[in-house]
Parts: C-alpha cells; structure tokens; sequence
C-alpha cells in the first residue's frame, strides 16, 4: 500500500512539471513566475512536514495518511481549474500544505513495522515507486494534453489517490498486534513492540547536533534533486527544444533510473549496515552516490553531443536517487519511535532548499541562461556529501531516560 501510495504522489507531483510549458503558454507565465508557482508547493510543504510526522507519530499513519490523500487528490482536480497565476499559486501553495506529511508518516509505519536491518530497503521500494509514478507521468500528460488539453490530466490523476485513500483506511492498522493475520513469529521478527508516541524534549532535540547535520545534509541534497522534479522538462523544452514523444522519454528517463537507483540503494545501504556497522554503512552510500551525481551534473555540461549530455544529466537523477532510502533510515535510526517527527524535521529542511532552487533557478536562467545555475547545483551536491562525515547514525537524538515517558501513548490490544 505505501508502494502504491508513492506511485501515485509523484504521478500527481510530477504531472505540473510536465504541463507547465503548456501551461505557462496558456496562462501567459514567465520564467520567474514558473518558478514561483512550483516554489510555493514547496514552501507550504515544507512548512507542514514536521506537523504532519508528529500527527503520525501521535494519532498513527491509518488516519493521517488518510486525511493527506483525500487533500491532495482534491487540490489536485482544481490545479485543473485555474485561470490565471495567482489562482494556480494560491491552490500549489495549498496542495503543497495538504500532501506535507506523506513520507514522515510512511516513515512513521516503516518503523513500527520493519526491524532496523530492512528499514533502508523499505524506504526504497517506497522511493522506487515514487520515481515509477513520475516516470509513468510525462507520457500519460503529454498524451492527455494532445487529446483533451492539459486540464484533463489533473482531473483524471485525482481519482487514483481517492480509490487509495479508502481502501488504506479500511485494512491498514497502525501497530502490528492489532492487525488482523499477523501471527507472533512475525512480531517477534519486527522485534519489541512500538510503544505509541513519545514526548520529545524539544529544547534538548533543537540542541542536537546530529539532527541539524541531517538536515544540513538533505537541505543541500534537496537542490538537486528537485531541479530532475520540477525544472527537468522545462530545460529539455527551452534549452534543448525537445517535444513531443521524446521529450515524455527524456522526462521519464530520470525516474526510471530512480526507480532502479532506490530499490538497490536501499538493499546496499542495509548490506553496508550489516558488513560496516551503522555508521560506516550509512556513510559509504551518502558520499559515493552524491559525488558521482555532481560529477554527472557537470560532465553533462562539457558534452556537445546533445543526446548523450541529455543521457548523462539524468543519469545524475538515479546517482542521487541511490543515497534517498538512506537518508530517509538514518532519520529512523536516530529517531526511533519518533521517526515521524525527525524525518518530518529533515524533509523541512530539503523542502526550504527544494524552494530556493525552485524561485531563485527561474530568476537566474532570465539573467544567464541555464549552465550557471546548473553547476551550482552539482556543487551543492559536492557539499551534501562531504556532510555525510559528520552524520553519526548510532547516536539516538534523545537518550532513552531523557524521554517524558508519562506521555506514552499506547495502543489499544487486539
């Protein structure tokens, strides 16, 4: 179900990035005000991350991942009704406020119901299915738009997360003892069981050194990542003046790479784990991935064959794409049954850099075109890496005494 769930949150993530050039013709954007537009979701996502893993951590994903999807499918048809910029800025900003909180809440139900050595490959496939959903998207857009205009695509993407949000809400159980089917020889393998949400010393977590080194590290992350999400087939049109049939499958060929890249990162950084130990796992994965996706970035640039530069940029997508289950982990070791709120904390963090990269990259192409800005971005992929070293996975954020144990919240038995 969170394979599913991922797949159709980048199929409605990713499908304004593709119909924006249609869009923006439509609308009479400009480059500075498409990048507001994809800026704002951002912004307002980043703002209700960490709200939105706490409410999982407290009340459980079955409700509040619920409560996400109805949102987003929701604001994804009225994208779809729009007239004018402020309209489709005022319903990002707000789809952007609904959909905060999918992944931490993910988070939040991987950690409740997988041990610690499966938890990177569970962030993977969960990962892998979002790079499927947004390879699935350009096609499915472009096809949309030549038939019915680009309106239609987001009215028919809002169906499949409405389908999904009922039956998640009808089979899911927050803790596995309470779930119908599950035997104990399972519970055992999933280790002590989680004992609800825990109160954390906020004033001691903000003083954590290995929190803000985490969210050091995605925030640079987050710059380039996002530019393959939101910015990657406006380049291809105005750049490289690619349409049509191949502009869906350069648009797709990040994402499937990132699909491939996700599934085998997260089983390499559990392999790592276990040979390494937690901290040199974590690492070895962190820093070679980010330093082959810089590298691919700016190798793209010095390339004069068209084709083959388009190739190796987005194979700096499926690079990065590698490091992702382990980021999303290492929040989970260090968080333990608060992994909701930490991963919230560190998604924040990219999603403040998502931002930036997102307005100030529209303003910076106006003023000297696409090659600048891009090597900015490798660089800031260089600098995620090199924080890596300073990351320390054993280390939980809050000691065990030093919980409030009296707000303990426990599940009811089954």
């Amino acid at each position: 179900m969170l394979f599913l769930l991922s797949i159709i949150t980048y199929l409605d993530r990713v499908c304004i990035s593709v119909a924006m050039p249609e869009i923006a013709k439509d609308l009479g954007l400009s480059p500075s005000q498409i990048g507001w537009v994809l800026g704002v979701f951002t912004i307002a996502y980043g703002i209700f991350e960490v709200p939105g893993g706490w409410m999982a951590d407290r009340f459980g994903a079955r409700k509040v991942l619920t409560r996400i999807v109805v949102w987003w499918s929701a604001f994804t048809a009225l994208t779809g009704m729009v007239t004018s910029f402020t309209g489709l800025w005022v319903v990002r900003a707000l789809f952007g406020a609904g959909e905060a909180g999918a992944y931490p809440s993910s988070s939040s139900a991987i950690a409740r119901w997988f041990p610690t050595h499966e938890r990177a490959r569970s962030h993977g496939f969960v990962w892998m299915a979002s790079r499927l959903g947004g390879a699935l998207a350009p096609g499915a857009v472009i096809w949309l738009q030549a038939m019915y205009g680009w309106r239609t695509a987001f009215y028919f993407f809002a169906i499949p997360g409405l389908i999904w949000a009922v039956a998640w809400y009808v089979w899911f159980r927050d803790h596995p003892r309470v779930m119908k089917g599950v035997n104990e020889a399972e519970i055992e393998l999933i280790g002590p069981p989680a004992q609800g949400h825990r109160g954390l010393p906020f004033i001691k977590v903000m003083k954590s050194r290995n929190l803000w080194t985490i969210m050091a590290m995605y925030h640079t992350f987050c710059y380039g990542s996002y530019w393959y999400i939101a910015w990657a087939p406006t380049y291809l049109v105005n750049e490289k003046h690619i349409e049509g049939g191949l502009l869906a499958a350069y648009s797709s060929l990040p994402f499937l790479l990132g699909a491939i890249a996700n599934g085998a990162g997260g089983f390499t950084s559990d392999r790592l784990v276990k040979k390494l130990g937690l901290r040199a796992g974590r690492r070895a994965v962190g820093v070679g991935s980010l330093v082959l996706a810089g590298t691919l970035m700016l190798a793209s640039l010095a390339i004069e064959n068209q084709t083959l530069a388009i190739i190796v940029l987005m194979t700096g997508f499926g690079a990065s794409d590698f490091c992702l289950p382990n980021c999303w982990a290492v929040c989970l070791d260090i968080g333990k049954d608060n992994a909701g709120t930490v991963t919230g904390a560190m998604n924040t963090a990219g999603q403040i850099g998502a931002s930036i990269m997102s307005i100030a990259f529209g303003s910076l192409v106006e003023k000297h075109g696409y090659n600048t800005p891009l090597i900015a971005i490798a660089l800031l992929f260089f600098v995620s890496a090199m924080v890596w070293f300073a990351i320390d996975p054993p280390k939980p954020l809050v000691p065990p005494a030093e919980e409030d144990a009296d707000e303990v919240l426990l599940p009811k038995a089954a």
